[in-house]
């Protein structure tokens, strides 16, 4: 049991205090308790067989003995009897959009509701605009969210689709009788939400039968939805679906190609064998007959995907790409993509640390990404406008630059090869100014700048708010072009080919963002984006240490986008990319 998993418990008994109305000081205790045990350096463990959990600063005797019971039952009572209180629907309300646990008890407590379509009533007939610190707005934005939500509630992020699908991978891939094993469907292609969550395999037909009864009986299945001989489906703990089909070895790669889809990239290539005396199809690729219909008793031989694409004149075109959308002309012919991959990351922009809403510090976020062998850490805390965020005033800017001088002073003395830059994520206000006077911005090395606010902008109001960061000479790049949630909030609705092309025109990069709430800029801007010759770079927004990891995601998100290293900022060293910032100024 690791220090995360305790301090997941004790920021979710945080949350149920809220939800429960109870007094905020003590949620309040248990979120700083959370944080304290994420960045403390011994184990928790070690500290609760030393009985010294005390010892710590905020940890008092009632959260020690919460912990105490976690670590040897598994379980909090005090946690268990606040779910008892909180009625599960209003659970699901943590998924909206502007909403927290203490607006959730408010709304619950005053209109005496707890459904979503309850929710949603009380938006449309005013009675949520009338609670006090709520208004008109907010309540326009509660229900746009929930509808938002209803529209891919059979979707989930990225991430979590990962995450199950990795589970089951690992745990059918060893199997007796399994032969070949891959991820196939959207999660295969890494789309940026996904619906079920496909496994293929192949196996002989004696093996099958065993093997569906091991998927079926995995501890986290939670509901059989269906169950034949080649295939079948499970509902999971998370909610999720997940088939498993299973075809003979010969037909493994073509099945593979056709069950990963897109539908649209399988039409096209269907029609490229045709065009060509064949036909391809989930069973192999065949010669077609006189009459041209597929004629399986002359089997093509092309044993791979690779042989496939080959046989119709075209190179590899690696999963996340197969969406119809630019890829054939990418890939056809004798065309080498160099696309991105993720050891090409030199380093880690936008991240944020304890001087704003970040849960580590500097020193920690720096050692984090020494560790996971990167060679600097562009550190881009919150700038002042965002108070809500412990925005950096310019005395707190000052006392930031002296501490990462400071530690790259010693990185230095201790031969570490590694660099901070002194970057900060400046919002842009709502007329297009940055944060700071000329002064300040003058000197950071570099400067991400985002809309967090006023997202709701008409259209040619945000593209004009856009045009003048875009014209600040201190925009290093923008954050987030959308500022869209997956799955949570739509995005603002500014002209994206056209801030494309003023951000390459004034050499502005724009980021992806890497967290999979955002991968933002989207990867249909891929092909526009590499027209134009724009700069983008895969920007983890890391709020903590694991946070850093989400430059995997972000890096898939620009593979299919069709960029390769010399799309991407932080793929260059440390002293190519200082000598870009500074060329910049």
């Amino acid at each position: 049991m690791t220090n995360k998993d305790i301090a997941g418990v004790l920021e979710e008994i945080g949350t149920y205090l809220r939800l429960a109305g109870e007094n905020d000081f003590r949620a309040m205790a248990f979120d700083r308790a959370a944080r304290t045990l994420e960045s403390l350096e011994d184990k928790v463990a070690d500290r609760i067989e030393e009985g010294t959990l005390t010892d710590i600063k905020g940890i008092g005797k009632s959260i020690a003995q919460d912990i105490t019971q976690y670590y040897s039952e598994g379980k909090v009572d005090a946690l268990n009897s606040l779910k008892e209180k909180v009625p599960e629907e209003l659970t699901k309300w943590l998924d909206i959009s502007g909403l927290g646990p203490k607006k959730i008890y408010k709304i619950h407590d005053k209109l005496e509701i707890t459904t979503l379509d309850e929710l949603k009533e009380k938006c449309k007939d005013g009675s949520v605009a009338s609670l006090s610190g709520m208004g008109k707005k907010s309540a326009e934005k509660i229900l746009k969210s929930i509808e938002w939500m209803e529209q891919f509630a059979e979707r989930c992020r990225l991430d979590e689709a990962m995450d199950i699908g990795q589970r089951f991978y690992e745990f059918l891939k060893d199997l007796d009788g399994i032969k070949q094993i891959d991820v196939a469907g959207s999660l295969r292609r890494r789309k940026e939400t996904i619906g079920d969550i496909d496994i293929l395999i192949s196996a002989e037909e004696q093996d099958r039968a065993k093997l569906f009864d091991q998927f079926t009986e995995h501890d986290s299945v939670m509901e059989i939805l269906g169950r034949g001989d080649t295939k079948s489906s499970v509902r999971v703990e998370e909610g999720r679906q997940v088939d498993v089909r299973i075809v003979n070895e010969d037909q493994f790669d073509a099945a593979l190609m056709y069950f990963t889809g897109s539908k649209e990239h399988n039409v096209v290539m269907r029609q490229r064998a045709r065009e060509r005396g064949m036909s391809l199809n989930e069973y192999g690729l065949f010669k077609l007959d006189e009459d041209g219909n597929t004629n399986f008793d002359e089997r093509i031989e092309a044993g791979t995907e690779q042989e496939i694409y080959a046989k119709l004149e075209m190179n590899f075109v690696p999963p996340e790409l197969r969406e119809d959308h630019g890829e054939f002309e990418l890939f056809s012919g004798d065309k080498i993509v160099d696309l991105l991959e993720e050891k090409d990351i030199k380093g880690v922009l936008h991240a944020h640390s304890t001087y704003s809403d970040g849960k580590y510090s500097i020193k920690e976020m720096a050692e984090a990404c020494i560790e996971r062998g990167y060679s600097y850490l562009g550190l881009t805390d919150h700038s002042q406008s965002a108070a809500y965020a412990g925005g950096l005033t310019p005395d707190r800017v000052f006392a930031q630059w002296k501490e990462v001088d400071e530690l790259n002073s010693h990185f230095a003395k201790e031969n570490i090869d590694f660099t901070i830059f002194k970057g900060i994520e400046s919002d842009i206000l709502t007329n297009g100014d940055l944060d700071y006077s000329a002064d300040v911005l003058k000197d950071f090395d570099f400067i991400i700048a985002s809309v967090h606010s006023s997202i709701d902008m008409p259209v040619q109001k945000m593209l004009d708010r856009y045009q003048r960061a875009i014209e600040n000479p201190y925009t290093t790049m923008l954050g987030h072009p959308t500022g869209r949630l997956l799955l949570k909030r739509e995005g603002n609705s500014v002209d994206l080919n056209t801030v494309i092309e003023w951000a390459a025109d004034r050499n502005v990069a724009i980021e992806i963002n890497a967290s999979p709430w955002r991968l933002d800029l989207d990867w249909r801007y891929g092909r526009k984006a590499r027209k134009e010759g724009l700069l983008s770079a895969i920007c983890p927004d890391a709020h903590s240490t694991d946070g850093i990891d989400d430059i995997t995601y972000g890096v898939s998100i620009a593979r299919k986008a069709g960029f390769g290293p010399g799309n991407i900022l932080n793929a260059k060293s440390a002293e190519e990319l200082s000598v870009w910032f500074k060329e910049r100024k």
